[in-house]
């Protein structure tokens, strides 16, 4: 497999779970901005979305979308227990949380990234996510992980943002669970791997 990202992106996400699975895969780095790869080919020749992650399979198939990706790799790989198996409520509230961080976290960054976002909104945009992470952290109170003792795909998506909300200097100073729940993640061998491999 294949793995095009970007570093520090939210392609992480997959490059977490690709470490985590124990699979083979190549990193391909991509400039966004210019839709070229590392080897110069045109992206969007490849993914026509021009955005990571995207994920070619070993039969040439590609996968866009993070959440989508890292399904499909925790589901090759059951024995890592990555996600619950089909028809659990484990798996569907792991999906929920899945949801919740794409469309309530990671898209209420993407004011804050464009140069031509009102500063207005974007204070704006700051305070919704500020109010999001909380209620994040509340939730991370009882248990180590997103879905309790065990780590699963919703952990690296969520460590992925927030390392965004660190970066941004956005108010979550304080926040004793994200900060352990941060802290252990940046000790997992998979986070350092991939972490190391991007140059964060």
């Amino acid at each position: 497999m294949k793995l095009y990202y970007s570093p520090g992106a939210c392609s992480l996400s997959p490059h977490i779970i690709l470490r985590e699975s124990g699979l083979d895969f190549s990193l391909v780095k991509v400039d966004l901005a210019a839709k070229r790869t590392e080897h110069g080919d045109n992206f969007l020749d490849i993914n026509p979305k021009g955005q990571v992650p995207t994920l070619q399979l070993d039969d040439s198939t590609l996968l866009t979308e993070g959440v989508a990706i890292v399904q499909y790799i925790a589901d090759s790989v059951p024995d890592r227990q990555l996600l619950a198996p089909a028809g659990s409520l484990t798996r569907y509230h792991t999906l929920e949380w899945m949801n919740y961080i794409a469309t309530e976290l990671h898209k209420g960054f993407t004011p804050l990234f464009r140069a031509n976002t009102p500063e207005e909104y974007k204070t704006l945009s700051r305070e919704t996510l500020e109010q999001k992470i909380r209620y994040v952290d509340e939730k991370l109170s009882d248990n180590p992980w997103l879905m309790g003792t065990r780590f699963t795909i919703a952990d690296a998506y969520l460590f992925t943002v927030l390392r965004w909300a660190q970066a941004l200097k956005l108010d979550i100073n304080g926040l004793k669970n994200i900060e352990r729940f941060m802290a252990q993640m940046q000790e997992r061998p998979a986070v350092k791997a991939a972490t190391a491999a991007e140059g964060l």
